[in-house]
């Protein structure tokens, strides 16, 4: 269905609240900044920015549902023959050798970090969030295989893949926050996910393959 008039406005109002706050976090801190200052800077009211963003890290994380889900959408679109982790390893160095935002190869991510470092809360909201993505994953894995709801392996296998991820996005945060050049730092973190498949068992990087329909 095309998206009526109503919906784009409020699509458009919370686009530019989160846009204009993320800038004002970028220049003086996450901490520092309130949810007057950003109402104030977006030309809205208080209340309006709430009823977006019920609390001051919704802001900053804003676009943490395509993160939570990553992995798991990795996995439902596997192609034939192929497993659940190593979709998610093909996927992870395409990103990579595409030197691509979306993993943090970019200009200026370091500052991105950098807010959170400063930030405990925002810390706090990415552990959550690392949380989120394996129980998002444990539920996909847990789907495609069918498995019985007492059954550990799809959380065990969640662990397994998404230890690929957070090793991934840790060792490119470190490397960006050392204002190293994405290039340099995306051929370093090919080479480690190399050096990752090899340590997973053969279970792992068997487990939950696509048949053939």
């Amino acid at each position: 269905m095309a998206e009526g008039l109503r919906e784009r406005k409020k699509r458009e109002t919370r686009q530019r609240i989160s846009d204009i706050a993320t800038g004002l976090f970028l220049e003086h801190g996450f901490v520092t900044v309130t949810m007057a200052e950003v109402a104030d800077a977006a030309d809205v009211s208080v209340n309006t920015v709430y009823n977006y963003f019920p609390a001051k890290e919704d802001l900053f994380f804003d676009r943490s549902r395509g993160v939570v889900d990553r992995l798991s959408r990795w996995v439902r679109g596997r192609r034939i023959g192929e497993s659940a982790a190593v979709s998610v390893l093909r996927e992870l160095r395409e990103e990579v050798e595409a030197v691509s935002p979306r993993v943090g190869l970019m200009e200026g991510y370091d500052r991105f970090m950098r807010v959170i470092h400063d930030a405990p809360a925002l810390r706090s909201r990415l552990w959550s969030l690392q949380q989120e993505v394996h129980d998002d994953l444990e539920a996909a894995l847990r789907e495609e295989t069918g498995a019985d709801p007492d059954d550990p392996t799809p959380g065990l296998m969640a662990g397994q893949i998404g230890w690929l991820h957070q090793t991934v996005m840790s060792n490119i945060s470190r490397e960006m926050m050392a204002c190293r050049d994405p290039a340099e730092v995306s051929r370093e973190v090919l080479a480690l996910l190399d050096g990752m498949e090899d340590l997973l068992s053969e279970k792992v990087l068997n487990y939950a393959v696509r048949a053939a329909e």
